[in-house]
């Protein structure tokens, strides 16, 4: 339901892939809601994406941008002022790869060049970003600033490999950029811990399919779509949410604050729950 939650204002979405992916429906619902946007990505991940697809659904400019490159992090944002006629009021980071993970490294036996990647592809490209804009007066003040997380942050999946680490790392971010955003500009910083959702990076994890079943029994309320996110991104963006900062926030259905459940009971005692 649009109700023009984001009218009036601008801001900078990263990480669209194709329609299963959690920042194109970030931009959908934010459309929706009144909000003008440019849409960023990878030039290699535009290629295997359908970004232009959601670019004109939404009357969007696309920008490609390295999130590693100094350079094109200062041509996004530089630009997209240009486009959208001033400061942002929002920025979703939507980024994370691991190639240890695509190669079927064990986190036992991890590339260090490939694990450093990691770490400067998805948790230190927030960083870059956020000091990008803070250089540059890029946010207006009362701005809102998401990056999408997972809580293998915090605890141990071992399928997630060394993506674990970059998600720590990203969370860790948020807090201190956060502090130093709120204090000079009031800017919020917040992070967003998803329930496992079914993307392209997510069907890409060894055994995903199995935990997401998992998850999705053991959260009181399921699992939560990636439509969900994305609204609740689209309330994080609006004013409604002005004293909210250096949070992470979990989105999952109540999977993360859940301890044993009747789903997994049942499963060790071959008896139902009582």
């Amino acid at each position: 339901m649009a109700n023009n939650l984001l009218k009036g204002k601008r801001g900078i979405i990263t990480g669209a892939l194709d329609e299963h992916s959690i920042a194109w429906k970030v931009a959908e619902r934010a459309h929706e809601q009144g909000a003008v946007f440019t849409l960023s990505n990878a030039p290699i991940a535009m290629r295997m994406g359908e970004i232009n697809k959601l670019a004109e659904k939404t009357g969007s400019q696309i920008i490609p941008a390295d999130a590693t490159s100094p350079e094109d992090i200062e041509i996004l944002f530089n630009k997209s002022m240009e486009i959208l006629g001033g400061k942002i009021d929002f920025f979703l980071h939507s980024i994370g790869m691991s190639m240890n993970v695509r190669k079927g490294n064990a986190y036992t036996e991890l590339n260090y060049d490939l694990f450093y990647k990691t770490i400067d592809i998805s948790a230190m490209s927030l960083h870059r970003m956020l000091s990008t804009a803070y250089r540059l007066d890029a946010i207006n003040e009362g701005g809102s600033v998401l990056a999408l997380t997972y809580i293998a942050a915090q605890r141990t999946y071992p399928f997630y490999n060394d993506m674990s680490e970059a998600k720590a790392m990203l969370e860790s971010i948020v807090r201190s950029f956060g502090y130093q955003y709120g204090k000079a500009k009031r800017v919020r910083v917040n992070s967003i811990s998803q329930s496992p959702t079914k993307t392209k990076a997510g069907g890409g994890i060894k055994g995903f399919n199995d935990f997401y079943n998992y998850a999705d029994a053991c959260s009181p309320l399921g699992n939560a779509s990636a439509d969900d996110c994305a609204q609740f991104c689209v309330a994080m963006f609006s004013d409604l949410t002005k004293g909210v900062t250096m949070q992470n926030i979990y989105h999952d259905g109540g999977y993360s604050t859940t301890g044993a459940t009747e789903h997994v009971i049942e499963k060790f005692s071959g008896e139902a729950f009582s």
